[in-house]
């Protein structure tokens, strides 16, 4: 690995990482706020990680094929985070 996939691959670890650590932290929130704001920034990151993985096909440094089945599972990681920030903030008011 090269140079910018180098340097691509260590930020998509960093973020795709960051989904998991922020949504252990957000099981052990000491209010509702806390939780809803670490499952916010799980699903941030998860948006950060579905930029990563579009950008080395953009960059033709991977075919888009072999990321498909990741930004599929990272679709549904938001999609489920968001679900959860907003009934989150529902519950709050």
């Amino acid at each position: 690995m090269r140079g910018a996939a180098r340097i691509l691959a260590r930020q998509l670890l960093r973020a795709g990482t960051s989904i998991g650590a922020n949504i252990h932290e957000a099981k052990g929130s000491q209010s509702r706020e806390d939780f809803t704001s670490k499952c916010s920034i799980a699903c941030k990151e998860a948006h950060e990680t579905l930029y990563g993985l579009d950008l080395p096909v953009a960059g033709a440094i991977m075919k888009e094929g072999r990321v498909s089945d990741l930004v599929r599972e990272c679709d549904e990681i938001v999609a489920v985070l968001t679900t959860i920030v907003k009934r989150s903030r529902e519950h709050r008011s």
